[in-house]
């Protein structure tokens, strides 16, 4: 790369806002694009270039793409509006959602045709560790790829694990981890609202399982939300349907059974259709508070 790096970040959600921050905090021009308004408003306070994504594509030299999904990636890249093709040649695309690691392999091909690289990226650390360029970044591409997101990488992570020169394994790895986190989130939700049932409350129960084995770093993350009442969203209910869905699915393909997975996704599906899905993931502990007739802290 010659001159002053210039990055595109596409969603700027809590995730993408956080790395876009990252970023800018690096020194590099930064171009935001959110359907949201508001977003890109913030964004602008923060440093962010005023330019549209599309106006300036062909002179980008990174695009993060930290969207929902597999569908909002394609669009992004391949869509009517698509950016890959009015990429230069040496360009790349750093995909940050959680997808089918079969989607990314994909996705790179695409990407390549057009001699622009592509590195499966998926993140992991929530939007406070964004913020502050200490994601965990679980990657794989070709080694230009790497080579190209290198500033991305500097700027919005701890940890880069880089784990194989083909797009694919960090999707994989990155499944792993959600089925983890979403099993202990929802586990978290379970064991709580026992306690509650016992006559343990929110705190106590943190105070204590916090400091014994059955802790979790999602539960010393996510218990305090519920005990505070408090479920502005860092991380929403609606994400995990569609993340332990690419388990189930990635699994089933490997002739794998997931009966625990199976057992949380059945509590996040049904606190969306509570009307929870919006929420915070921590939410997910109304659907156990209903069923023992509970009232969490905060009147919920």
């Amino acid at each position: 790369m010659t001159g002053p790096v210039k990055i595109a970040v596409v969603g700027l959600g809590s995730m993408g806002f956080g790395m876009a921050q990252s970023c800018i905090r690096s020194g590099y021009e930064v171009f935001g694009e959110d359907i949201v308004s508001e977003r890109m408003d913030c964004f602008r306070r923060e440093g962010g270039a005023d330019d549209a994504v599309e106006t300036v594509a062909a002179m980008l030299d990174v695009v993060v793409a930290v969207v929902l999904n597999a569908e909002q990636i394609e669009t992004i890249l391949f869509g009517d509006a698509g950016l890959v093709p009015k990429l230069r040649p040496g360009a790349v695309v750093v995909a940050c959602a959680t997808v089918p690691p079969e989607f990314a392999r994909t996705m790179e091909a695409r990407c390549q045709s057009h001699g622009v690289h592509y590195l499966d990226a998926p993140v992991s650390g929530g939007s406070v560790k964004a913020g502050e360029g200490k994601l965990s970044i679980m990657a794989a591409g070709t080694p230009e790829a790497f080579a190209a997101a290198k500033p991305v990488l500097d700027a919005t992570a701890e940890t880069v694990f880089q784990l194989g020169d083909r797009a694919g394994a960090g999707s994989a790895m990155k499944a792993v981890n959600q089925l983890l986190a979403g099993v202990h989130i929802a586990a978290m939700a379970e064991a709580m609202t026992f306690g509650m049932t016992q006559g343990i409350n929110p705190q106590k129960f943190i105070d204590v399982i916090s400091r014994c084995a059955g802790t979790s770093w999602m539960l010393e993350n996510r218990a305090p939300h519920v005990a505070a009442g408090d479920y502005t969203p860092h991380s929403q209910v609606v994400i995990w349907p569609k993340d332990l869905g690419i388990v189930l699915e990635t699994a089933k393909k490997s002739g794998l059974e997931t009966p625990i997975t199976e057992a949380a996704l059945r509590q996040y599906t049904t606190a969306v259709e509570m009307g929870l899905g919006h929420e915070d993931d921590a939410a997910v502990t109304k659907v156990y508070a209903r069923s023992a007739g509970l009232q969490l802290p905060g009147g919920s």
